[in-house]
């Protein structure tokens, strides 16, 4: 019954929220205006991240104890989404934005989030903490990018959540699974304001908060005793976003693209895993069901060998490798066939 007033609660609260915001983004000028590297034709209302961090706030407002109990999280999200905000309404430069998401990954690391197999040695704290602010990092930029397509990221959000909250349920971690939930609620009241006609984006906002938000759920969630299974969880459920930004950064450097880091977070351009299906033939709205199914299939993967030892951990990353791999080389054989 918890589960069902926090979901319904979050729901509300987000469904409620958009028509104000939409009023806001439209009289205040916070606007994703087309460009040669955009698909949409028409400048968008952005705040549709803001009614998700509503929504997740009044989800867990009736569970006030849960914001406590993953205060580092909830408060390194905040700050993502304020950074996310800021950078919509005056466009902070990519290298600024990398060192505020960076510094404020650390916070949340010297708060006690972080990932913990290293043996004990002299650098164990360094790598672990510097580990942790690249996942945490690492995400919520593959989750930016990820937002390419009308539903793409807030649909994705909402299968990764539910599969990371199955997983949560099935071991008796309620307090988290509300998190999700909520968050889940909010993604779900969001996706009609992204297809309608009047449509609203997430912003990079949104789309940020997203990524830090399923970032810190997959370093505190505890998803079995095996290292590599408690590991291999949150890689598998993330799996298409984390492929996402790999598939793309080789890409980018393979074409000479890119140089290095600054011009890598600099660089932006219609050649994201979405793009390329949009490209081969498939219509967006086809894009982003394949792209569902696949996250799906590997989220299913995650909660199968959530029950395992560490050779089903190490197998799930193996099949997930080659699902994704595959997947690569098919876009790259394609995308030689169309331009030849």
């Amino acid at each position: 019954m918890k589960s069902i007033l926090t979901f319904i609660i979050a729901f509300l609260a987000a469904f409620l929220s958009l028509p104000l915001l939409r009023g806001l983004a439209v009289r205040f000028n916070i606007l994703d205006f087309p460009g040669k590297r955009k698909i949409h034709k028409v400048a968008t209302p952005l705040l549709g991240g803001a009614a998700l961090y509503i929504g997740l706030i009044a989800g867990l407002f009736f569970n006030t104890p849960n914001i406590f109990l993953f205060f580092p999280v909830i408060l390194g999200a905040t700050l993502i989404f304020i950074l996310g905000i800021t950078n919509d309404i005056i466009e902070l430069s990519a290298r600024l934005r990398f060192l505020w998401q960076f510094l404020i990954a650390l916070i949340v690391v010297y708060m006690g989030v972080h990932v913990d197999f290293i043996p004990k040695c002299h650098l164990k704290n360094i790598l672990e903490a510097l580990i942790t602010a690249v996942w945490f990092v690492g995400i919520t930029n593959a989750y930016n990018y990820l937002d390419g397509l009308d539903g793409l990221a807030a649909g994705s959000a909402a299968i990764n959540l539910f599969c990371f909250s199955a997983i949560l349920y099935i071991t008796g971690q309620y307090p988290l699974g509300l998190l999700a939930i909520s968050l889940i609620a909010s993604c779900i009241a969001f996706l009609p304001y992204n297809f309608q006609k009047r449509k609203m984006f997430l912003g990079e906002a949104g789309s940020t908060f997203l990524g830090f938000i399923l970032a810190g759920i997959g370093l505190v969630g505890d998803w079995a005793g095996d290292d590599i299974v408690k590991l291999s969880i949150p890689i598998v459920v993330l799996g298409v976003p984390i492929f996402d930004m790999v598939f793309t950064t080789i890409m980018r450097i393979r074409e000479g693209k890119v140089r290095n880091l600054i011009e890598w977070l600099q660089y932006g351009g219609k050649d994201h895993f979405h793009h390329y299906l949009v490209d081969l033939g498939l219509k967006p709205v086809g894009s982003v069901l394949f792209i569902y199914c696949i996250t799906l299939s590997l989220g299913i993967s995650a909660i199968v060998i959530s029950n395992g030892a560490a050779m089903e951990g190490f197998l799930g990353i193996v099949q997930a490798s080659i699902i994704l791999g595959m997947i690569g080389i098919l876009i790259v054989v394609g995308k030689k066939h169309r331009n030849g």
